[in-house]
């Protein structure tokens, strides 16, 4: 599905179903130099389940226009646009990586339109190494090879993908590379600077009054689970319910564990 926002073309993938505003929804957001079909198994099986999905193209990332977006607040205002434009007046807020901030971001300062979040290989802060930020900067090809090594806990993950010929590593290579052919854009080094900047987590425990899910992976190396500790400890002590789930998984625990992972999800948003 394609929404006009702000003269630009943002696509959110419905996994082929109408949007029905009466049903419960989900808003999936990807990470950094990645697109809606890192959700693949996740949003296929909601939005066939009962489920409106909105798996989106942040601006810039695949099919959806403009330039990528410098800010999490400014992704987070885009998302609650296209919530507008689809009719959706709340909805269950599901983010990766950089989009686990968008999803932080929502349930503060648009919490009407935030029924539960959940966090998928989440940290506060989320900081990006100086080496990192000058390779996206001066060779994005090298910080695609580095962040996608990094990002698995494995060379060949089992079960992996669910389907026969699917190879993780790989295909998520293959992916942030799309991204930058497709996009001239330092799109990467844009999506990591609005992760190292983003400063409003410290704050973001007295506003959120909403259910937390939080979906770690064990051998994480980009975001380990001690990261999210504070933030998840802070929620806590603020009253919110907060669940963790830790799965056997690197930071690509949509492709590493997409079982465990919607397996999560499913008991999460129909509890």
């Amino acid at each position: 599905m394609n929404f006009d926002i702000a003269g630009n073309n943002v696509y959110a993938y419905t996994a082929g179903k109408a949007i029905h505003p009466a049903q419960p929804t989900v808003v999936f957001l990807h990470g950094a130099q990645h697109d809606h079909s890192v959700w693949g198994l996740q949003s296929r099986y909601l939005a066939h389940h009962g489920m409106n999905v909105l798996a989106l193209d942040l601006p810039g990332h695949h099919r959806s226009t403009g330039a990528p977006l410098k800010t999490i607040a400014g992704m987070a205002d885009l998302a609650v646009e296209v919530l507008n434009a689809a009719g959706i007046e709340s909805a269950t807020w599901v983010g990766h990586s950089m989009g686990s901030l968008i999803a932080l971001d929502a349930a503060t300062r648009h919490a009407e339109r935030v029924s539960r979040i959940a966090l998928v290989g989440t940290a506060y802060p989320m900081k990006v190494s100086e080496t990192l930020l000058e390779a996206a900067a001066e060779r994005e090809s090298d910080a695609i090879s580095l962040v996608n090594a990094w990002s698995h806990s494995t060379l060949a993950a089992k079960p992996s993908a669910p389907g026969p010929g699917f190879w993780t590593w790989g295909g998520n290579q293959r992916l942030m590379e799309r991204i930058a052919q497709r996009n001239p854009a330092k799109v990467f080094l844009t999506d990591f600077d609005a992760c190292n900047s983003y400063d409003r987590g410290a704050n973001v425990a007295a506003g959120i009054t909403c259910p937390v899910l939080a979906v770690l992976g064990k051998r994480d190396q980009m975001t380990p689970p001690r990261a999210a500790q504070a933030l998840l400890d802070a929620l806590r002590a603020a009253g919110v319910p907060v669940t963790v789930e830790t799965v056997d998984a690197g930071h690509a625990i949509m492709t590493e564990q997409p079982d465990a992972l919607l397996d999560a999800l499913k008991r999460f948003v129909r509890d």
